[in-house]
C-alpha cells in the first residue's frame, strides 16, 4: 500500500508521498544549457508539477506595443520549437528524480509564455455562499465558469497574500524537517 500524507487528520486521505524537490531549483541550474536563458530560470514546485521559466534575450524592434508584443512571442516560439527535444529529455530526467510532470515556458520583456503546463482537478465541496460567489464572477463575465472563476480566485489569493504565503510555506518546511527528524515509531 501506498503511504498517504494526512491519515486521520482534518481533510482525510492526501497525495501519496512525492519525492523532495528541495534540489529542483539547484539541479535544473546545473542541467540546462547555459545559452538558454539571460539568468538563472524561475523554478516553481508543488506536488503534481515543476515549472521552469527562463527570460530569453529582449528583442529589439522599433514599432508600437502591439508589434513589439509579436515579436516577443515569435521570440518565445522559436525558443519553444528549437528546444524542443532538450527539453523533452530533461523533462524526462526530471520526472524520473522528483517523480512530477516538467512544465516549461519563457518570458521575453513583457511577454510570458508557459506551454506544456498541467491542468490537474481538484476535488472540492463547496457550500451554497462558497457556490454564489463563483456563479457572480461567471454573471459577470469575469470567469466562463465555476471552473475558471475558482481558479482565478485562486490566483487573485496568492497574488494578495504571498508574503503570507511564503511565511507559511517556510513554517512548513521547518515541520516537515522536525517531523522527520523525529523517532522512527514503524
Amino acid at each position: 500500500m501506498t503511504p498517504h500524507k494526512g491519515r486521520g487528520v482534518r481533510g482525510g486521505w492526501q497525495h501519496s508521498e512525492v519525492p523532495s524537490a528541495d534540489d529542483a531549483e539547484a539541479w535544473f541550474a546545473g542541467r540546462l544549457p547555459d545559452d538558454w536563458f539571460t539568468a538563472a530560470p524561475e523554478v516553481a514546485v508543488d506536488r503534481d508539477e515543476i515549472l521552469i521559466v527562463g527570460a530569453l534575450v529582449p528583442v529589439k524592434i522599433d514599432g508600437d506595443e502591439a508589434a513589439v508584443s509579436a515579436a516577443e512571442s515569435g521570440r518565445i516560439d522559436r525558443f519553444r520549437a528549437d528546444t524542443r527535444e532538450q527539453r523533452m529529455a530533461i523533462a524526462r530526467h526530471a520526472q524520473h528524480r522528483y517523480g512530477r510532470a516538467v512544465s516549461w515556458g519563457a518570458v521575453c520583456g513583457g511577454t510570458r509564455g508557459v506551454f506544456t503546463t498541467q491542468s490537474v482537478p481538484v476535488m472540492t465541496r463547496l457550500r451554497q455562499a462558497e457556490r454564489q460567489v463563483l456563479d457572480t464572477l461567471v454573471d459577470a463575465g469575469v470567469a466562463r465558469s465555476r471552473s475558471e472563476a475558482l481558479a482565478w480566485s485562486v490566483r487573485l489569493v496568492g497574488e494578495h497574500a504571498e508574503s503570507w504565503l511564503g511565511e507559511l510555506k517556510e513554517a512548513m518546511t521547518e515541520v516537515d524537517r522536525l517531523r522527520t527528524a523525529g523517532p522512527d515509531l514503524s
